[in-house]
């Protein structure tokens, strides 16, 4: 696990996935998102458990729920 991946704010997350990836995080890629990562049995969500861990997770659910409201 490296801890420099992780993003450490809200605003570093939202600039890493609409800046430099170039994702428009409309209210329905925020609600796709959360609804795979709640899904232990999604092939994606269960590699970044492994990688990442659970705190992360939740802290990653946490800054798309923020994306959507802010969309909305």
């Amino acid at each position: 696990m490296n801890d420099f991946f992780y993003f450490r704010s809200y605003s570093e997350w939202h600039e890493a996935l609409t800046v430099r990836c170039g994702i428009h995080l409309t209210a329905d890629y925020a609600r796709e998102r959360i609804t795979a990562l709640r899904n232990p049995s999604d092939r994606t969500t269960a590699e970044f458990i492994k990688c990442y861990g659970e705190a992360y997770l939740r802290q990653v659910i946490a800054w798309f729920e923020r994306a959507e409201r802010e969309a909305s």
